[in-house]
């Protein structure tokens, strides 16, 4: 139907549900017998409200309104077009009309009216959705959990008919005076306790967390829960996506690790990092990697003067800085593509640009890799960071920030142990330097390049089966901007010679990291996708440290931030190792490399770390 034709439609039924409630109201005034001089008064009212309620309805919007959506809205229109009829045909029949119209009469026209107008547009309303309810057997029958705002606003838009695959069976709250309770003709049918059950009797094959003002702690215990029933869970991201109104079907996303950790959000001390970092020139090395690209993004939020994104892969370095560009228009930007392992052209480098905040994230990570190529793990991570951290002390760098790991304690392997001869050198360096050296350390970041998580999403996309090393194996997590939130944050409290630990919460077992990401990937682990052990790898421990027995661990103003002490070789010794060190490099000596790097750092044997 056109839009012209349903104006006509809609107004003639408009009109003859006035004149019907006139002359009904005036049969019942006067009991079915209408006086003559009263008949008259009827046809001339009836001719006056035909034109008052006509132009009321059509003023307040009632023909344009689309009636499948009517909601409280749609009633209050309604009540506001039929009140200002009313008063403006008392007024004209008070002018007009020789006697005066009967009160009683004027309310029952009121009450008629609003009670015809109402019902029909109303059950449009209630035709559609039985409709769209005759249809419902082959949708996905969904939970949300959270009837508040959010909940309420989700499934406003679910039982739309434009949102068509997904059928809205209850909600779930754990304030008990909801329970039992409708909203939006939906019932709340039980608390997060119940969870289990609901999904088991109403078939659910879909859960909604819409509680976004809630703590990461209580989220975490919902999904906890809710990932017991081995169905598809979907999550409204932040409290942010409520207050500027973005709150959609559109905005849920699955369920993450991320969810399950439970973290709280940082909160920024502003003042402090923009004392560093604000209109400074910044170096990021390692600035196309995971946390390097990270720090990148969040040092540009603070407007640096220059940011110089440095690091030896062309296109990671080329895809930051568009991303970079097109986030931060008004940024300069400087792209560089260089070795730390290049000490002429690192010197270059800080000749030319002169940093003031060196954020050090280049280096080589992967722990079996190493095993088998302790060389490199040499060349890039003690003699690339000696390079850099050298540079910044000659051309007068005011901070440098080493990005540190938690294999760096009571190593195991190649790379953990040049992690912590790393370290001692920037901390040696600091005693008789002006820039303020320090080091920051924590343990695995999730949905970093090559960690467990991409490598488990992989695998169970590819129909498993889920390879674990050991079904004890425990590791620390955090998200990459946590960890980088913090690393900025240590970098503002750093005085010279620290090594910052940063709260990594709870250790994580790797086997249930991976029976989580196939339970939220909607199968069920052992059952959809196997899980297999492949055993411990060189150089690999159970568990991480995140700090040795001789480090004293200290607070900081902030809470998730500690200060560890360890003592240090001095300059002098280091500087006797790395002659050592070039000289089996030149050599080509692995053996020899190892049992350096051994006598630096004694390396615990694996066996020994397992059993600990």
């Amino acid at each position: 139907m056109t839009v012209n034709k349903r104006f006509i439609l809609l107004f003639m039924i408009d009109l003859i549900i006035v004149w019907f409630s006139i002359e009904t109201s005036y049969l019942l005034r006067f009991y079915g017998d209408i006086p003559d001089n009263y008949s008259r008064q009827m046809l001339q009212y009836c001719i006056v409200s035909s034109f008052t309620f006509g132009g009321s309805l059509y003023y307040f919007g009632l023909y344009r309104r689309i009636w499948k959506y009517a909601s409280i809205g749609e009633i209050v229109a309604i009540l506001k077009a039929i009140l200002v009829g009313a008063i403006l045909s008392y007024v004209f029949s008070l002018l007009l009309f020789d006697e005066r119209l009967p009160l009683g009469v004027e309310a029952r026209v009121i009450e008629t009216i609003l009670l015809l107008v109402g019902g029909t547009r109303f059950l449009w309303r209630v035709v559609v959705h039985k409709e769209r309810n005759g249809r419902q057997a082959d949708r996905n029958r969904a939970l949300i959990v959270g009837a508040g705002d959010c909940g309420m606003l989700i499934a406003k838009e679910m039982k739309s008919a434009t949102f068509s695959h997904t059928q809205l069976v209850g909600f779930i709250d754990d304030n008990p005076y909801k329970l039992r309770m409708s909203i939006l003709g939906v019932p709340v049918l039980g608390n997060r306790h119940s969870i289990p059950r609901i999904v088991s009797e109403q078939e659910i094959k879909e859960i909604i967390i819409a509680m976004p003002s809630v703590s990461r702690t209580e989220i975490s215990e919902i999904i906890g829960i809710a990932k017991q029933t081995g169905i598809k869970l979907k999550i409204i991201p932040a409290i942010n996506d409520l207050i500027t109104g973005k709150v959609s079907v559109k905005r849920l996303r699955d369920v993450s690790v991320e969810d399950l950790l439970g973290r709280e959000p940082i909160v920024e001390d502003l003042n402090s990092i923009l004392g560093y970092v604000h209109n400074k020139v910044v170096l990021v090395t390692g600035a196309g990697g995971s946390i390097g690209s990270e720090l990148c993004r969040q040092v540009a939020r603070f407007m640096p003067d220059k940011l110089l994104l440095l690091g030896h892969g062309e296109n990671s370095i080329y895809n930051i800085q568009m991303e970079l560009r097109k986030s931060f228009p008004n940024l300069n930007l400087v792209p560089i593509i260089a070795d730390i392992q290049d000490r002429a052209r690192m010197m270059d480098v800080f000749r030319t640009h002169r940093p003031q905040v060196v954020f050090h994230a280049a280096a080589h990570k992967h722990v079996p890799l190493m095993e088998g190529n302790p060389s490199e793990a040499i060349k890039n991570n003690v003699f690339g960071t000696r390079n850099v951290a050298d540079c910044a002390n000659e051309f007068g760098t005011d901070r440098f920030v080493m990005i540190s790991s938690d294999k760096a304690v009571n190593p195991t392997s190649v790379m953990g142990a040049t992690k912590r001869i790393a370290e001692m050198y920037v901390q040696s360096l600091n005693t008789m330097s002006r820039t303020k050296f320090s080091a920051v350390r924590f343990g695995n970041v999730l949905g970093s390049r090559g960690s467990v998580v991409p490598v488990f999403k992989q695998q169970i996309a590819e129909g498993g089966p889920v390879t674990v090393t050991h079904p004890e194996m425990v590791r620390y997590f955090m998200t990459i901007p946590e960890a980088v939130q913090l690393v900025i944050q240590a970098g503002a409290i750093a005085e010279g010679g620290e090594v910052f630990v940063l709260d990594m919460g709870k250790p994580v077992k790797i086997l249930t990291l991976a029976e989580d990401l196939i339970t939220l990937s909607g199968y069920e682990p052992y059952k959809d996708i196997q899980i297999t052990f492949s055993g411990i790898r060189e150089g690999e421990k159970l568990y991480e440290e995140l700090l040795t027995a001789e480090e004293n661990l200290g607070s900081t103003q902030y809470d998730r931030i500690f200060i560890g002490r360890p003592s240090v070789l001095t300059a002098s010794q280091l500087d006797l190792e790395f002659k050592r060190l070039e000289r089996a490099l030149t050599e080509s000596n692995t053996v020899t490399v190892r049992e350096i790097i051994n006598q630096i750092v004694p390396m615990m044997p694996v066996a020994k770390a397992a059993i600990s």
